[in-house]
């Protein structure tokens, strides 16, 4: 087994993934030599370069470095891949991503969230909290924290806080002292083929929490009592029934004041300056996390109040009197249900416009139905092409696959520059863009278009 401190070098093939770059910024903050390749040059990939590494954008062997200790890939990175053939090939250390995570964690003491969705929120929020009360961790994170502009920051306490990945069974690898998992939605089924093998995953994943761990879970999770955690207490919404719950909840200025009731003693007037009900949820179990941490009420009430979100998590491009722009990473059907939903209650009385962008050709396939039931509750919805990532096309299946089951009559199919000439001429009052593929290069673009007008 390849031990931490014998790499000297390391080489990502996918640098520009959000899990790979946190990895790629603990090896250079630790002085190793971080070097890597990815398809696209992205913002994210020209921070890591302004950080010192060396990146790559062409698939050519001519340019990846021989001289390595380790070779990390993920799993998204095709396996004829000729980078990741050579390296396999010739002898070379070759690690997934979630390998080099659990060998980073393996001597810490681990809070790690998973979830099909909410994982990248609730996580970012306990790190923060952990970070501004001067509690202090270290931070593995699924996307870019507002506070920080990072997914990945180091502390001399030896406490990780680790988003755990259920994608191709990623969080198998990691030992929690403490966990979330805040959702077992159907996802991923290209990987688990049913959603009982997805949900099984979950569950295997509980049994890995330590001896004397706990488990927090969102109340009504499916197959809730099948988790194998010793010590477990369920969260949820409003719900008295929770061991943690939310209450009183009160909207102030696109954000929320709510009280947190739990066993160890209410906190009251939490304030939350981000929209989305949800997101209510999502910090109920991190003042919970923290709470059994031993931080004071007062700092974790500051901490919440400053924390800024996560980007592409309900974020606010353009918020004023005109315009309100929004967006969001939200690419499976119950995220999209919460995101609107989550809009409908702050800007209940404005016209309420989303554009997007489906995420997988799979995906779009097996979840149709949902999606058009969650985008019928917008006013008028705009769908983009599929955006493949991974896969390659499959016959019949197409952004008009979810467009032909929707009942809305304001919705249709555009390109991206058609949709751009479109909010020129159109008037929104709140507009909504939402995937998880490369849609967030339109949020300038269309932030652009409404400034002018």
């Amino acid at each position: 087994m390849l031990e931490l401190e014998h790499i000297r070098k390391a080489y990502f093939i996918g640098i520009g993934g959000i899990g790979m770059s946190a990895l790629a910024r603990y090896f250079r903050f630790h002085g190793r030599e971080v070097s890597g390749y990815d398809k696209v040059k992205t913002n994210l990939t020209r921070q890591l370069e302004a950080e010192g590494i060396k990146i790559h954008y062409e698939e050519n062997l001519d340019m990846a470095p021989r001289d390595v200790d380790m070779v990390v890939y993920t799993p998204a990175i095709p396996a004829n891949h000729a980078e990741l053939q050579y390296y396999r090939q010739n002898g070379y250390a070759v690690m997934k991503r979630s390998e080099v995570l659990g060998l980073i964690t393996a001597g810490s003491f681990n809070i790690c969230v998973a979830g099909t969705h909410g994982k990248t929120t609730v996580s970012t929020m306990i790190a923060h909290i952990l970070r501004q009360t001067g509690f202090g961790c270290n931070a593995f994170l699924g996307g870019i924290a507002v506070n920080y502009n990072s997914n990945y920051w180091s502390n001399e306490r030896n406490l990780c806080v680790v988003e755990a990945d259920e994608y191709d069974r990623s969080f198998l690898k990691l030992s929690p002292d403490m966990a979330v998992i805040t959702a077992m939605d159907a996802d991923h089924l290209d990987i688990y083929g049913t959603l009982s093998e997805m949900q099984q995953a979950f569950i295997e994943f509980s049994a890995r929490v330590k001896e004397n761990g706990i488990l927090f879970y969102r109340l009504g999770l499916a197959r809730a009592a099948e988790l194998k955690t010793k010590k477990r207490l369920s969260y949820g919404l409003e719900n008295v029934r929770a061991d943690v719950y939310a209450a009183n909840i009160r909207s102030k200025n696109g954000g929320y004041l709510f009280d947190v009731i739990m066993d160890t003693g209410g906190l009251a007037n939490v304030e939350l300056n981000m929209g989305g009900l949800h997101n209510i949820e999502n910090a109920t179990v991190a003042i919970a996390v923290a709470r059994r941490l031993g931080i004071g009420d007062e700092k974790i009430l500051q901490a919440v109040a400053d924390f800024k979100g996560v980007k592409r998590r309900f974020e606010y491009i353009l918020r004023n009197e005109k315009q309100v722009f929004i967006d969001d990473y939200a690419h499976h059907p119950e995220e999209l249900k919460a995101l609107i939903h989550g809009a409908k209650t702050l800007f209940g009385g404005e016209r309420i416009t989303i554009i997007f962008q489906p995420h997988l050709y799979s995906r779009t396939r097996d979840f149709a139905e949902g999606f058009a039931e969650a985008l019928d509750l917008a006013d008028e919805v705009i769908l983009l092409p599929v955006y493949p990532a991974r896969e390659l096309p499959i016959t019949g299946v197409d952004s008009g696959t979810i467009l032909r089951k929707m009942k809305n009559v304001h919705a249709g199919l555009m390109s991206k520059l058609e949709l751009l000439e479109w909010i020129k001429k159109n008037k929104t009052e709140v507009l909504i863009t939402a995937g998880a593929g490369d849609i967030d290069q339109l949020t300038e673009p269309i932030k652009k278009i409404l400034t002018q007008k």
